[in-house]
């Protein structure tokens, strides 16, 4: 076949050899359009082993369109966000995830072109940068899913995002508070935030559900709290109140009878009128916000002779609650139940709290060997 000169026909595309020297492999994609090789070839030969294996892909059903990767990640990954159902405050934190730690690094890269190697490399990058561990791993989730995305469409064959335990963050053991701790701060806070601060400890609800309660969400009666809604606060200032993160957020908490008088004198003295009334508000009355009540906070440790070293959160409240009922006793799904996790990871972090009742197990069991042993020495 002359250089330039008409293809040589295979049973399956066709071959022809270029004015370089150069073999060109060409076929009809299953599409019936036609296409090229995405490289030449040094000799006819491996031109037309290409298109054998290529065949062979459509026959599996593994063909994948080379025209389909000519998409840069940005462009995908904002296609992407586009065709989810996200909350509002979700679909937020991915924005920023994606603005700050991926599209600098991945985001020119065509989507098709991004390898396993590609994002091993990102994510020590990433960490290398100071990025905390907690955060690069949920932009790696948010990426794995972006890619397995394209992996079920049949955009790319696997998800280059393997890299074994980067979605995985363990965050630091958080300190737990002691039954005086937590009421040393509830009579030292103000007093509109008294009942809030034992909610957190004896009903372990985070803030924003704590500040989407609303009077008809207390049951005086049965001594019972409902968790419908949680407040999330917008990059903007804007306060919004949406569903709990999963269906599991969305409970019945039953309260301690001890609290009733303190539920009460709230109710009483702090809450807005009406069964849609807001059981929290600021001193403007207002819905409380983090940042502003991080600072009554911090006051009210000082107050409490909390010591700073200690790093208490408001939310550490919630940790001191959920091991308080693991150490009563509740199985890991009443665990679940009462702080709404849907899965046990989360909730398996409280079982640390049984280790004192092994402790009082083993004790036990001790009594009984020195008991026995007696009774074999007798």
């Amino acid at each position: 076949m002359r250089a330039g000169g008409r293809a040589a026909e295979s049973r399956f595309g066709s071959v022809r050899k270029l004015p370089s020297g150069a073999w060109q492999a060409r076929y009809a994609g299953p599409d019936g359009l036609p296409r090229k090789a995405p490289n030449t070839f040094d000799t006819k030969r491996a031109a037309e082993q290409w298109l054998v294996e290529t065949e062979a892909e459509m026959l599996r059903g593994e063909w994948l369109d080379p025209d389909a990767g000519k998409i840069t990640l940005t462009e995908y990954a904002d296609r992407w966000m586009r065709e989810r159902y996200l909350k509002a405050l979700t679909r937020e934190e991915y924005e920023r995830h994606l603005r700050l730690h991926v599209r600098p690094q991945l985001g020119d890269h065509l989507r098709n072109a991004i390898t396993a190697p590609h994002i091993r490399k990102w994510r020590a990058d990433r960490l290398a940068d100071g990025i905390g561990k907690p955060t690069v791993a949920k932009t790696y989730r948010i990426l794995h899913a972006i890619f397995a995305t394209a992996v079920d469409d049949d955009l790319i064959r696997r998800n280059p995002c393997r890299v074994k335990g980067a979605g995985q963050d363990k965050a630091e053991e958080r300190p737990t508070a002691t039954l005086q701790q937590v009421f040393a701060i509830a009579e030292a806070i103000q007093p509109r935030y008294r009942l809030l601060v034992l909610l957190a400890a004896f009903a372990q609800l985070r803030f924003g559900e704590l500040v989407a309660l609303r009077r008809r969400d207390i049951d005086l009666g049965a001594t019972e709290l409902r968790v419908r809604r949680a407040t999330s606060e917008m990059e903007d200032g804007t306060q919004v109140d949406a569903d709990p993160k999963s269906e599991a957020g969305k409970r019945p908490i039953s309260l301690p009878a001890g609290l009733r008088a303190d539920v009460e004198w709230h109710l009483a003295q702090f809450a807005e009128g009406g069964p849609d009334g807001r059981l929290f508000r600021g001193t403007q009355g207002g819905i409380p916000r983090r940042r502003n009540f991080n600072r009554v906070w911090r006051k009210a440790l000082a107050a409490a002779g909390i010591p700073d070293a200690l790093g208490l959160h408001l939310h550490d409240l919630r940790h001191t609650g959920s091991t308080w009922s693991a150490q009563s006793g509740a199985t890991l799904k009443e665990v679940m139940a009462r702080i709404g996790h849907s899965s046990t990871r989360a909730a398996m972090i409280y079982q640390h709290a049984t280790r004192d009742r092994d402790h009082a197990i083993a004790a036990a069991l001790d009594a009984l060997i020195e008991e026995a042993r007696g009774k074999i020495s007798a």
